[in-house]
């Protein structure tokens, strides 16, 4: 497929302004990894922990606060969704659910659904040698045994979300922790300089890659990267 021959797909951002009113915009956008990593994170109905109780990812709005893994809850400032069609001719992108229980008792508490966008703070197990017993952020995908954890491709278009909080964070989803997005450091030197700025224009409180933070924890090698 040619640069030329990438389909398009709407991204919907609301975000957080300096001043604390809150903005909505919708973009056009290729439907490249870059892009689409963004907005795949937590299927609609997914349940995130507030301070005050939980809250469902489509309920959220830019300025409420989410509970993190460091015991410190965060703001959060950028909320981008676009809806997915799991099942599409030659694009098949399935999602992922987590069964109650899969990663210890009550983790999580009921199944989620995650996208393909989603990593997980939970190392899996020919890692566990190599961290030091430091959990690290993992694509969910990696956990799949169709078993505890399975790929789910539902036929009609669903809504998934992604969220930035100030800071990089992993966030309590039904008992299991996940994190928020943050596209690392090199992920626009895949892109032209057209698609990088396009897509740094997707979040107002963003300049440059680097003001996306350090990340709240490492993350696991990708997979071709594993020895």
């Amino acid at each position: 497929m040619t640069r030329t021959d990438i389909p398009l797909r709407t991204f919907e951002v609301a975000a957080l302004r300096a001043d604390g009113t809150r903005s909505i915009a919708t973009f056009k956008a290729p439907a490249l990894p870059l892009f689409e990593s963004a907005f795949s994170a937590f299927a609609r109905g997914v349940v995130l922990q507030a301070p005050d109780g939980g809250i469902a990812i489509e309920d959220l709005l830019p300025g409420d606060w989410l509970n993190t893994s460091s015991g410190q809850p965060a703001q959060v400032v950028w909320i981008g969704s676009s809806s997915f069609v799991p099942s599409d001719t030659g694009r098949r992108m399935p999602l992922i659910r987590v069964m109650a229980d899969s990663f210890g008792q009550n983790r999580p508490t009921s199944f989620i659904t995650v996208g393909p966008g989603a990593r997980l703070l939970q190392t899996p197990a020919h890692l566990r040698g190599t961290t030091g017993g430091a959990s690290v952020l993992t694509p969910a995908s990696e956990f799949v045994d169709n078993v505890n954890v399975i790929e789910v491709v539902p036929p009609t278009p669903i809504r998934l979300f992604h969220i930035c909080l100030t800071r990089h964070a992993a966030v309590n989803v039904g008992g299991i922790e996940a994190e928020t997005f943050h596209p690392g450091l090199n992920a626009t030197k895949q892109v032209t300089y057209a698609q990088r700025d396009l897509f740094l224009s997707m979040f107002p409180h963003i300049a440059h890659v680097t003001d996306f933070g350090p990340l709240a924890h490492p993350r696991a090698p990708e997979p071709d990267m594993v020895g």
